[in-house]
This record gives structure tokens, sequence and C-alpha cells, in this order.
């Protein structure tokens, strides 16, 4: 494993291009139907081994210990799991998505670490089993493993690919934090949205979550209503970030620099921060780690 001692991956964030509640379970889960896209736009993780079976993490997050870290929770699941010994880790983290955001950067940083650790521990297992794994950490890792655009259903573990289409994105994060659980617990939730195929989803839907969250954070319905203005806004997740796609690269350039000004003047909320990036397919974590396997099956380094 020397050879291989160190990696450096992107951990994208992901949009729900749509999102209906179609039913509540016995376990107390809600069942979704719901459209996953990744952005061009994430986190970084980068991962060291050690010479011993430590793993740790820096820097560490502002109110979440590194054992409550998922990044720490997958590197010691998947090491835990093989049933060999096998090296420690040091990961560093290059946070840029929002916490609690909807953008799924928890999420994304877990799989991440399931994929640049097969890698490195040389490992070898499939996406399944890596899937399986992380639907143990969040209902968001198994999408972020597979990395392909998809149709989600069930808790959105069961994926289809989905053919997306891959505008730009401006993403509002309005600086406030949306309790996951407050949402799918709200008494005024809509659980019972009729279920839908995929090609009918693809032709546009809503995000059910939208009501609720306006009523508990009514800061995130400006933002709503401000990128309505530009096209079809809508919230991802439970929010709070809010995205609007734009077809042209230049116009969400336009639109983003409108915004940071608009912040600068104090026309909108100095917590507000504001990105632009394109959607994609197959997740910059994949695309990574296809160049990797590509350089080292020529051997080019």
């Amino acid at each position: 494993m020397k050879g291989n001692a160190t990696l450096t991956l992107p951990a994208p964030a992901k949009l729900n291009r749509m999102l209906h509640i179609v039913g509540k379970r016995p376990d107390g889960y809600h069942e979704l139907q719901t459209l996953f896209q990744f952005l061009e736009h994430g986190d970084t993780l980068h991962f060291r081994l050690r010479d011993d079976d430590a793993i740790t993490l820096s820097p560490q997050l502002d109110g979440v210990s590194a054992e409550d870290n998922l990044i720490v929770r997958a590197a010691r699941l998947l090491q835990g799991t093989v049933g060999q010994p096998l090296p420690g880790v040091d990961i560093a983290l290059e946070k840029r998505l929002p916490m609690g955001g909807g953008l799924g950067g928890g999420s994304s940083n877990a799989a991440t670490t399931l994929l640049a650790l097969d890698h490195l521990w040389q490992l070898n297992l499939d996406t399944d089993t890596l899937a399986t794994l992380g639907l143990t950490l969040g209902a968001d890792v198994p999408v972020f493993v597979r990395g392909f655009a998809a149709w989600g259903e069930g808790v959105g573990e069961r994926l289809v690919p989905a053919p997306l289409d891959t505008p730009w994105f401006v993403v509002v994060h309005p600086g406030v934090s949306v309790s996951t659980a407050g949402v799918f617990g709200h008494p005024q939730l809509t659980r019972d949205t009729p279920l839908i195929s995929m090609s009918r989803a693809l032709q546009g839907g809503h995000n059910d979550c939208e009501a609720v969250v306006r009523r508990l954070e009514p800061g995130i319905g400006e933002v709503i209503d401000l990128l309505r203005q530009h096209g079809p806004a809508m919230l991802t997740g439970t929010g709070a970030c809010v995205f609007c796609p734009i077809e042209e690269e230049a116009a969400a350039l336009e639109l983003e620099r409108e915004i940071l000004y608009g912040i600068a003047r104090h026309a909108y909320p100095d917590r507000w921060s504001v990105f632009g990036a394109r959607g994609c397919n197959i997740s910059p974590l994949h695309q990574a780690l296809n160049r990797l396997r590509v350089s080292s099956s020529t051997g080019v380094s």
C-alpha cells in the first residue's frame, strides 16, 4: 500500500431536482420520490495512510465531535467490516458546503471516504457492498457511492439512472439552518402526494417540504421568491439551500454577481452566501476515480 499512501478526492454537492413525499412507513421514515443530481462544486478530502491503525480528522467541525462526524464513522465502519488488520488514516477536510444546507455534504463526505479507503486499502469491494454500508450511515450516502444522477425511491436508496439536463445552477444559502427531523415531523407536512413515474418527474416537479420550511424559516421563502424571478427555483432536500437552474454560464455568473452585490449593499442579509456551479450526471468523485484508474492502468502518474 505504500505506493498509494495518499489520495485527494472531491465530495460533491447534490440537488434534489424534485422531492415528493408519498407515504410514511411504520418505522417512522417517509417514502420519497426524488431526482438526484450532482454539482461541480463541493468539499475536498485528503487521505494519508498511517503506520498505526488510528483514524484522525482535521479540522474538527464546530458542534460535531470527531467520533460523530460521518467521515470518521465511515472510515471506522469500513475498517471494522473487512476482518483484517488495516492501517489507519489521517483525513483532512476542506469544507465548502454549508452544514444543514440540503446539499448532502455529510453524506457526500462519507461516500468519498468509503471509496477513497477502498482504493487506498486495496479492498476492491463492489459498489453494491459499499452502498449497503453507506446506507447504515445515512439515506443519501448510496447515491454518492453509486455516482450517477438518479431517480430515487424508498427513503432515497432505491436508485435508477436518470437522464437529467445539465444546466448551470445558482445556489443560495440563506444563513439559517433547518432541522430535517423538524420538517419530517411537522403535522402540516404533505405525506400523501400521488406516485408518479420517472418520465413524469423529468417533466418537472416540486418539493413537498417547501410549505413547511417557509413556515419554519420565512427567510428561506424570501430566497425562493427572489430566485423565482429568474427561473424555476426550488428548495433542495429539507433546505436551507435554494437553487435556480440557468441555461447559460454567463447568465448564471451574472445572477451570482447580482446577489453578491445585493449582499454587499445590504439589500439582502449579510448572512446569505451564493455560488454558481454546473450540474452533472456523473459525480465529480467518480470522474476523479475513473481518471485514477486509467492513469494506474497506463502507468501514467
